[in-house]
């Protein structure tokens, strides 16, 4: 089928690439299926310690000014500062008995780019060799659309963020290396337990006609249309609770595209929670403390808000519903954890792949007809431009004549989409074919790693995409038959080691909903992510060596941006840098809203990552002592540009007043950082006047 091309459809093709194409993951009901399903109680510290285990957290966040975000492909949304900061984690888990070892990482970040896969894996190698490889490190991302993009090697994913930002890119790398290294230094005889429960109020079927086209067979798995499913690794050493990942499938995507505050949204807020919360972490004591993950699975089609629309379920405040969508994940969470005491047992070990999922041909056991088929050079369709209205409103296409910073490398994408790849890709309406285009830039990825982590009985499929919840079911079917283990003994890891967009059914890809719009490489992706993937467990199975395959080049000497770089800065006429221009009240009673702006300079010049740009201090015994900073979520710390000729900027520090705050007396701290005109950076602190509360 040819798509026509004329001029609106090309005013269209800005769209097409701009759109942030993310959201997936899967699985099935705990009560049929889930891992750890049927698991009895018992002592905690039944057996011996069959693993060594070690966890780790670091900060990735990334720069909080002027920089486009990711996720929503939005050119208007650019970070103004933060909310809460983003974070690493990782868990390193050693079998005992082999030595084999496998890293587990999970970040507060829409997606893990190959880039960020082959920087940290560079890193790995070059501080222990060969004791860590991409074999054996498993990064995913959380899926937050509220934090600094620029950190891919491919075109359409840096499109609307202005180009490649290095600093993120860098702080998003360094930060991951930070968590593992951690994690490997705290190594220690442990035990690792199992548990599953299902939570019920935390997603919402978003693409529910295209779910309707699958088989009764695969809609029984999920009678509600959600996967209900949550597990849970509960991470000890010696008799210490000291971490825990917990997968469920929803979108991190509470907080809409109209926020520009650095957040790590629904799913940061769960970890956060029962972290700071109920475990008393303060990140900034850099202490070992406990560490908890919230994976996504195969959240592809899972949003959490609840209305079906943005910012809107289980209240009308995106913040709020953040918050509860968070807590109601953490507090699943926990009680799966403190009912999982039977440890595991077995082996760990891992295999990956790199596949060239653009040229894949797909034997008829995964087909629907039984016949075999051919994957296609990735093409964007028209349905992506609608976007997911349910999570992120389709974005406004270009008026006639319009210039923009990113205007002639659009003019360079223009290229129709041939016969032969339409027909391919049909009943796609293809807009944007970024496979062909690849081949003369990256645009979109080829070559993608397929990995199986095994950890005792539990086998991690991780997927480079957003997975439906129903071609998640399909893949845990596929590995669990190849492994002969029961299917709730393996889980779909989305967001993990690359991105590639969706991943549908052909049934739901025939629907060419904003998911099969974006299911990149034609109706037959998903099987041949079975068919690959069933290789894979076949050589996990046998404890046969696979093959690695041809890794995707390293395409970081090709990255270029368009965002401008911080020129100086500079304080108003009679000012200096830390000065007050708006104090506090004297005395704030507690639900109620502190709030107190600075003289600032830009935070691009120190992202002070491991740090804060603000403290809330309280004095105790004549000494003032920090009790929150830019990490906490009753802070928000936003920068805004007082006039760009000048150079003059202003911080605004918010504290929203818990009920639990302690009475007494408190004041606000800011740090900063100002460039001036020769490009030297000098650290400041503005300290606001102290303020009691009652």
């Amino acid at each position: 089928m040819r798509s026509t091309r004329n001029g609106s459809h090309r005013t269209l093709l800005v769209v097409t690439l701009a759109a942030v194409l993310g959201l997936t993951s899967a699985g099935v009901p705990a009560s049929a299926s889930a891992p750890g399903a049927g698991t009895g109680t018992g002592s905690a510290d039944a057996g011996a310690d069959n693993y060594l285990v070690g966890r780790g957290i670091s900060d990735v966040t990334g720069e909080a000014a002027e920089t486009g975000m990711m996720g929503y492909s939005s050119f208007d949304q650019k970070t103004s500062g933060i909310h809460q900061r983003q974070r690493s984690r990782a868990f390193v888990v050693v079998d005992r008995s082999s030595g084999r070892r496998v890293v587990y990482v999970n970040a507060d970040l829409a997606m893990i780019f190959q880039s960020v896969q082959q920087g940290v894996v560079a890193r790995l190698k070059a501080r222990y060799g060969q004791l860590y490889d991409e074999g054996n490190v498993l990064l995913s991302a959380t899926h937050t659309h509220s934090g600094p993009g620029g950190y891919s090697h491919h075109l359409a994913y840096n499109l609307s963020v202005l180009g490649f930002q290095d600093a993120t890119y860098r702080a998003i790398v360094d930060g991951i290396v930070e968590s593992v290294v951690e994690a490997h230094e705290d190594l220690k005889p442990g035990t690792i337990s199992l548990g599953a429960g299902t939570l019920t109020n935390a997603s919402v079927n978003r693409s529910r006609t295209s779910f309707d086209r699958n088989p009764a067979a695969d809609r029984a798995a999920f009678p509600d249309g959600i996967d209900p499913a949550m597990t849970v690794l509960r991470f000890r050493q010696g008799g210490q609770d000291v971490g825990a990942i917990s997968w469920f499938a929803t979108h991190n995507t509470s907080i809409t595209n109209k926020n520009t505050l650095i957040s790590p949204d629904n799913k940061g807020y769960a970890a956060y929670s029962w972290e700071h919360d109920h475990e008393d972490v303060r990140y900034l004591d850099n202490t070992p403390g406990f560490v908890a993950a919230f994976p996504n699975t195969n959240a592809g089609d899972m949003s959490p808000n609840l209305n079906l629309k943005p910012g809107s379920g289980p209240t009308e405040n995106e913040f709020d519903n953040a918050r509860i969508i968070g807590e109601r994940q953490s507090t699943k969470a926990r009680e799966i954890y403190r009912s999982a005491t039977t440890p595991l047992t077995g082996s760990v070990d891992s295999r990956l792949v790199y596949v060239d999922m653009e040229n894949v041909t797909v034997g008829g056991a995964f087909t629907p007809d039984g016949k075999e088929h051919r994957t296609c050079p990735a093409v964007v369709g028209a349905s992506t431009l609608a976007g997911s209205v349910e999570d992120g409103p389709a974005i406004p296409g270009f008026t006639e004549g319009m210039r923009n910073p990113v205007s002639h490398i659009i003019d360079a994408l223009r290229v129709d989409t041939p016969s032969w790849l339409a027909s391919c890709q049909y009943p796609k309406a293809s807009l944007v074919p970024t496979g062909l285009l690849s081949n003369l830039y990256p645009v979109t990825p080829r070559i993608l790693p397929l990995q199986i982590v095994k950890i005792g009985r539990l086998h991690l499929v991780a997927g480079p995409g957003e997975f439906t919840i129903t071609a998640g079911l399909r893949v845990r079917r596929t590995v669990a038959e190849q492994l002969g283990v029961p299917v709730g003994d393996v889980l779909l890891q989305g967001y993990a080691n690359a991105y590639s967009q969706y991943v549908t059914t052909p049934e739901e890809y025939d629907a060419q909903q904003y998911e099969g719009g974006s299911t990149l490489y034609g109706r037959y992706t998903l099987p041949a992510y079975q068919q690959e993937f069933a290789k894979v467990a076949a050589s996990l199975r046998a404890g046969t060596a696979i093959g690695r395959g041809i890794a995707p080049p390293d395409e970081s000497g090709r990255q270029f941006t368009l965002q401008t770089g911080v020129v100086y800065d500079n304080p108003p006429m009679a000012r200096s840098f830390g000065d007050v221009l708006t104090g506090p009240a004297a005395s704030y009673e507690r639900g109620g809203t502190a709030t107190v702006e600075f003289v600032t300079g830009h935070p691009k010049n120190n992202l002070r990552r491991g740090g804060t740009f603000l403290e809330v201090q309280r004095l105790v015994d004549g000494r003032w002592v920090r009790v929150l900073d830019d990490g906490d979520w009753q802070t928000t710390y936003r920068w805004t540009r007082v006039n760009g000729l000048t150079g003059t900027s202003k911080a605004t520090i918010t504290w929203s007043i818990d009920a639990g705050t302690a009475p007494g007396t408190y004041r606000v701290v800011h740090f900063g950082d100002a460039k001036n005109l020769f490009g030297k950076i000098t650290p400041f602190t503005g300290t606001s006047p102290a303020f009691t509360v009652r």
